[in-house]
């Protein structure tokens, strides 16, 4: 060692000692990105902390690098004045923090890291050290603390020159968050970044799973098994609830937030990691990563598919402005970026069928809070008074288990258990009961109702997962296959909100119950009324219920107008009518329905809000079907099924879907499904005119399975027949042109701005079947309702 200056060194027992001891290896820490604000706020304090634990296990000497694109000097300069505001925990004496301290700056190095050349010089420098101070290597760390796009340049440049010379040595990369912004984006990123390293050597951080109350959510399942498993099910729990407030707006990060939103911010994968270790089996091991990661993925395997009803978005009224001015765009610019949003998640499983996971997040609150809620359902009738249930913590008590990361009622993270559950068995190395509970109240209930264990230290975040990163655990870090399994989840409801526009919300306390949203059935939507209503001149404003509908004509036939949700409440309000009223006349009511997306929000909103709905003589009707197994997802009818017929007891009988898979083959002419299902209209349905028949509108503008310049279009003679999509699954079935025009009521639906272009062109009266196919949808003697929301019919 050097006599004037420790390059890697230990502190042990109070002694500066070199660290030679026999068996004992060294590891090297580089921070790229080392001036930057998240260094400066958190990364450099949670490496000193993680060098303070390594000092008391004695287990490696450790030094550290912090790297700029800068030149030595200012980015020396401005590294060390990061080192220099670094502080202790509280515990540890200001003597040897002091101490401590002054080391861990001796210990630490700028260099300069941008090209080639400057990762070699790095590369050079570490080896000097290992060779001048006898030491043996375990490994080298490389904290990329950049943005994205940055990754694939830098993984490159350490590939190449940074690798350590053993093999008995590891390289472990942390990659921070953003992993792109949808799936294409990150298997792109994936995909370059496989290119350098391997799956074990990489390691995206979520900062929020090293909170120690969501870092320890295995380890409390495992320790309170016998507690928990006969009651971790659905038959127990009423609801999960995961949730991240923040009192801060984006401003200053405006451009981060138009590219991702809230949802790709911190629910894709803060909210959505926690849902997993909340869902997932115990762990046999909770030290197994590979067990946990296997478990996380079944979790993924069984969620539900998300639509645009599963959730609401919001965005704080200011956001738009500070857009305009830190992006210099046009004042005339709207953006739809959601800055807030509530979503109802349900899993496919047994444990877990039919209860709701919301995940909810949002910036410009009332409050800042996080937390993981399992609120357990109470099935108890209790007589005793209401002091007395409180005095006895009755069991009509709520029951509930908080996993609290601090803020907001709670200045302190927390793991709380109703004590009319069970005293749950806690780590003692971790976690501590607090024993002067304070004078404070959680969701409505003093403190004092709960076990309330607080942790024996308090620890960063990252330092809980830097140190993890140098044991090799990986629980806590998201990997490939999960990440991509994440991004599958959540892209078809990203793409879908797209077209949206957020409802608008004033921001703080003032928000009030805006945005307080209600989970009914699968349907989630804000409790209150939007109090913004788009008016557009020279149509009739007609009030209904609380929300306002426009009514007018398109093509000559009544028109329908108003937000999604509105739309969505008056054709199913329509459909409930028209379906009572010819029950009372005939008995039964024939409704054709069409596939694709248009229908799923008017078949959630029936199954959540029409109980009362003649269901049983009611007869279900395919309008068109891919030519697919009615089990698969791309089924027109599963979509039928999964969304509206599992939640009715409707008989067997009544439901006709479209004979597309027969004889083990899938819509061959020669097995006649066509003619079969015609010929069942023709037995079952009253001059083969239905009561009822729901239409979509496509882009291009066909209808049902429709296209232009199909061959279909002329087939009028016919009731069903095949079709061919331009789009995969190419093959379809279909009602004809001739069979819809028979109904006596059709009702088109149309929703969202990507339709506002398709709505626009046929508004000018022209019809042609060849081009638009839906305008020779003419119904000879029945009616036709256009039902189109705001964002299709005004863009």
């Amino acid at each position: 060692m050097k006599p004037k200056q420790v390059l890697c060194g230990l502190f042990l027992g109070g002694l500066l000692q070199a660290f030679t001891v026999e068996g004992r290896t060294h590891i090297t820490v580089i921070l790229v990105g080392a001036t930057g604000d998240l260094a400066r706020k958190y990364l450099w304090q949670g490496l000193f902390q993680t060098y303070m634990e390594q000092v008391d296990s004695g287990r490696h000497s450790l030094c550290f690098y912090g790297g700029t694109r800068l030149h030595a000097t200012e980015g020396s300069l401005a590294m060390f004045e990061i080192l220099r505001g670094l502080s202790c925990l509280p515990r540890v004496p200001s003597v040897k923090c002091s101490m401590l301290k002054d080391q861990f700056i001796k210990l630490s190095r700028y260099q300069q890291l941008d090209t080639v050349e400057d990762f070699s010089n790095l590369n050079r420098k570490i080896e000097e050290q290992l060779a001048q101070e006898g030491l043996e290597e375990e490994g080298r760390l490389f904290y990329l603390s950049v943005p994205p796009f940055a990754y694939v340049n830098i993984t490159a440049k350490v590939d190449a020159t940074c690798r350590p010379k053993k093999s008995s040595s590891w390289l472990r990369v942390v990659l921070e968050k953003p992993f792109g912004h949808d799936l294409e984006s990150a298997q792109q990123l994936a995909e370059e970044l496989q290119k350098y390293l391997h799956e074990e050597e990489m390691y995206r951080i979520d900062h929020y799973l090293g909170k120690q109350p969501i870092a320890d959510i295995l380890s409390f399942r495992h320790d309170n098994q016998h507690f928990l498993d006969p009651i971790w099910n659905q038959h127990h729990i009423e609801r999960v609830e995961i949730v991240m407030k923040e009192t801060l707006d984006a401003k200053g990060r405006t451009g981060f937030y138009e590219r991702y939103g809230v949802i790709c911010d911190v629910v894709q994968n803060h909210l959505t990691e926690i849902l997993t270790f909340v869902a997932m089996e115990t762990p046999a091991n909770i030290s197994d990563s590979d067990e946990i990661h296997r478990n996380k993925m079944k979790v993924y395997s069984s969620l539900q598919k998300l639509s645009r009803r599963s959730a609401v978005i919001g965005q704080y009224q200011a956001y738009n402005g500070e857009v305009v001015q830190e992006l210099k765009k046009p004042a005339d610019y709207r953006s739809n970026v959601a800055t807030f949003a509530g979503i109802g998640i349900f899993l496919d499983s047994p444990r877990w069928d039919g209860v709701p996971f919301i995940l909810s997040a949002g910036k410009a609150l009332d409050e800042r809070v996080g937390y993981a809620r399992i609120l357990f359902k109470n099935t108890a009738f209790c007589l005793q008074s209401e002091s007395t249930r409180r005095a006895e913590f009755s069991q009509c008590q709520p029951k509930q288990i908080i996993f609290y990361v601090g803020h907001g009622d709670l200045n302190f993270p927390a793991i709380l258990v109703s004590r009319n559950l069970f005293k749950p068995v806690m780590s003692s190395a971790n976690w501590k009961p607090m024993l002067d509970v304070p004078d404070l109240h959680v969701f409505g209930l003093p403190l004092s109702d709960y076990h309330v264990f607080t942790p024996v230290m308090q620890k960063e975040a990252y330092a809980v997962l830097i140190l993890q990163v140098l044991r090799a655990r990986r629980d806590s870090f998201v990997n490939t296959e999960d990440l991509l399994a994440s991004w599958m989840f959540w892209t078809p409801l990203l793409k879908e909100l797209s077209w949206e526009s957020p409802r608008l919300y004033p921001g703080g306390l003032q928000n009030g119950h805006l945005l307080d949203f209600i989970l009914a059935g699968q349907v989630v939507y804000f409790s209150t009324p939007d109090p913004a209503t788009v008016i557009s001149p020279g149509l009739e404003q007609q009030s209904t219920g609380t929300y306002k509908v426009l009514e007018s004509s398109y093509r000559e036939k009544k028109l329908v107008s108003a937000g999604t949700e509105e739309v969505i409440a008056e054709l199913a309000s329509h459909l409930q009518r028209t379906a009572e009223a010819t029950v009372r006349r005939s008995g039964r009511f024939h409704l054709a329905l069409s596939g694709g997306s248009s229908p799923l929000h008017l078949f959630q909103r029936l199954a959540t809000f029409h109980h009362a709905f003649p269901w049983k003589q009611t007869h279900f009707w395919a309008v068109d079907e891919r030519c697919v197994p009615l089990h698969d997802a791309n089924s027109n009818f599963r979509s039928l099924h999964d969304h509206l017929l599992v939640h009715f007891k409707i008989p067997y009988l009544n439901i006709h879907p479209m004979p597309v898979h027969m004889n083990r083959r899938l819509c061959v002419e020669e097995d006649h499904g066509a003619d079969l299902y015609a010929n069942e209209i023709r037995t079952l349905v009253n001059d083969s005119s239905f009561d009822f028949v729901l239409l979509g509108v496509g882009t291009d503008g066909h209808t049902a399975s429709l296209f232009s310049h199909s061959q279909a279009l002329a087939q009028d003679s016919k009731l069903v027949m095949l079709s061919e999509s331009p789009v995969k699954p190419h093959q379809r079935m279909t009602l004809s042109l001739s069979t819809i025009n028979r109904a006596k009521k059709v009702a088109i639906l149309i929703t969202g701005k990507n339709k506002h272009p398709i709505v626009s062109k046929m508004s000018k009266m022209e019809t042609n079947p060849e081009k638009w196919p839906v305008t020779s949808v003419q119904p000879s003697s029945g009616e036709l309702v256009w039902y189109i929301d705001s964002d299709a019919l005004f863009g």
